[in-house]
């Protein structure tokens, strides 16, 4: 099949999340299939970059755009698939983040610049500006490609449309004059498309319009058709739950694997466990922590913000570190939360340790060092930390929600006694039930066999982007009738 990929960000050219991650796997795992994919998003600077080698294989004249916009034509690095970047530089070459500006605020012309790109792949996907190459299927995620679906829907002969909801949450919401500048047909203001209380929604394009929708997990599906996580859309997901499926996110085995990561101080596999232990100690002494193997190492990597329970872990702080616990945390996010967790730091020297903003090669120590992995979110697509966390035999501890409850099983008695157990879950976010399930997973640590068998049980799941992959490729098909 010749499949078009549309995302904002992909790794190793951009990335601000787990976004970037599956647009930076999922295509590659769809070329070992031998499907003709190519990945398009803005020609960022970093992007640019980082892109290596490029020719021009299109120019493209854009409604409300004087000048023709370039297509650059090269090959996402480390991979056979072809790679287009959408070159505006008034729009697209900016520093720093690729949707805020230094102030830390949306750039005021998002909807200008997303909806650029939007028209882009459409002509893209028509096969116009001089591209000798159409796809049957297009595949749009988040909401900045949610237009393409829409747009596409007025062009006879089109491709089908898949459109993926990474989070729901995002919905790319702009005003009525933003509707007007962006001169969109005028059919898409309408309930039944575009228009949302009084402005409009990019995501929209793709929930309304897409030939089939999909999300991150089984679970997220489920729970996005309900008031609870719908954002207000649930009325419009329920509408079309006939065409909404999930398919869990994969991981790249690759970059997360301990047997071969470069980015950890020991290599180890479930043969050699007990090399864990370096990384341990590695982490704690980069910390300022003590080197206490007895110690319970916790681990937390993520932004640090409401959805991802932050608060709930920072509620049981007092309590779990005036025991044998250490704590790292990596990450930012909203400012009271980075200053509570610092603060917090202080008041236990020796028991925590933070690093405030993100560093790729400390997020693996922590994987490979820490003995159980926090991941208390309220709510969560899919999740990736807990499926590196179960390839490092670090204990994922999480709430059962989204990806998190489709990935990791609880260590009941029965899970602990017929060898299916994976980690610990916990029912209702709140900080009683996670320190409820923080105390289980300390108690089964002091069982050292039983904490062992745990962690290769862990280990020897497969989440790797192959399965996933055939499970797209089953919906394209469906999707094209094939």
């Amino acid at each position: 099949m010749k499949i078009l990929f549309a995302t904002s960000e992909a790794q190793p050219l951009v990335k601000t999340g787990g976004l970037a991650d599956v647009c930076g796997s999922l295509p590659v795992a769809l070329k070992r299939l031998r499907h003709d994919v190519r990945l398009v998003l803005p020609a960022y600077r970093t992007a640019v970059a980082r892109a290596g080698e490029l020719r021009i294989a299109a120019e493209l004249d854009l409604p409300g755009i004087a000048h023709p916009v370039r297509v650059f034509e090269g090959r996402l690095p480390g991979s056979h698939v072809v790679l287009y970047l959408v070159d505006s530089p008034h729009h697209f070459y900016r520093e720093g983040n690729i949707y805020t500006g230094p102030d830390g605020q949306d750039w005021p012309d998002n909807a200008e610049r997303f909806g650029l790109f939007c028209r882009a792949v459409v002509e893209l996907a028509m096969a116009r500006g001089g591209l000798d190459w159409r796809p049957e299927v297009v595949h749009c995620h988040d909401w900045q490609s949610g237009l393409v679906p829409a747009l596409l829907s007025h062009e006879p002969q089109r491709p089908t449309t898949i459109f993926t909801i990474h989070n729901l949450a995002y919905q790319g919401l702009f005003s009525w004059d933003h509707f007007q500048a962006l001169d969109l047909p005028a059919d898409l203001w309408s309930m039944h498309a575009l228009e949302f209380h009084g402005g409009f929604s990019f995501i929209k394009g793709g929930l309304a319009f897409a030939d089939w929708i999909t999300t991150v997990s089984p679970t997220y599906a489920r729970e996005i058709t309900t008031p609870r996580y719908g954002c207000g859309l649930e009325g419009l997901l329920q509408h079309r739950a006939s065409r909404l499926v999930g398919i869990l996110n994969g991981i790249d085995y690759a970059a997360w694997d301990p047997a071969r990561d470069p980015l950890i101080p020991r290599n180890y596999d479930t043969h050699s466990l007990h090399l864990k232990a370096e990384n341990k100690a590695a982490l704690q002494r980069h910390f300022g922590l003590p080197e206490d193997p007895e110690a319970i190492l916790l681990g937390h990597v993520g932004r640090l913000v409401e959805q991802k329970g932050v608060d709930l872990i920072l509620a049981v702080l007092p309590e779990l570190l005036q025991q044998r616990v250490q704590l790292v945390v990596l990450g930012s996010g909203q400012p009271h939360y980075e200053q509570a967790l610092q603060a917090t730091a202080r008041r236990f020297p020796g028991h925590m340790g933070i690093h405030v903003g993100y560093d790729e090669q400390l997020a693996h120590r922590i994987e490979a060092g820490a003995d159980i992995f926090l991941m208390p979110s309220r709510y969560e697509p899919c999740g990736l930390n807990q499926l590196y966390s179960l390839r490092y035999g670090t204990m994922p501890v999480v709430h059962r929600t989204g990806g998190l409850a489709d990935t990791v099983v609880d260590a009941t008695d029965a899970a602990l006694a017929d060898g299916t157990a994976t980690g610990f879950v916990f029912d209702d976010p709140t900080p009683e039930a996670l320190l409820a399930a923080l105390r289980r997973a300390l108690q089964l640590y002091g069982r050292q066999d039983a904490w062992r068998r745990l962690q290769i049980t862990a280990m020897r799941q497969d989440f790797s982007w192959t399965h996933s992959a055939r499970e797209y490729v089953a919906l394209y098909r469906q999707a094209l009738g094939t």
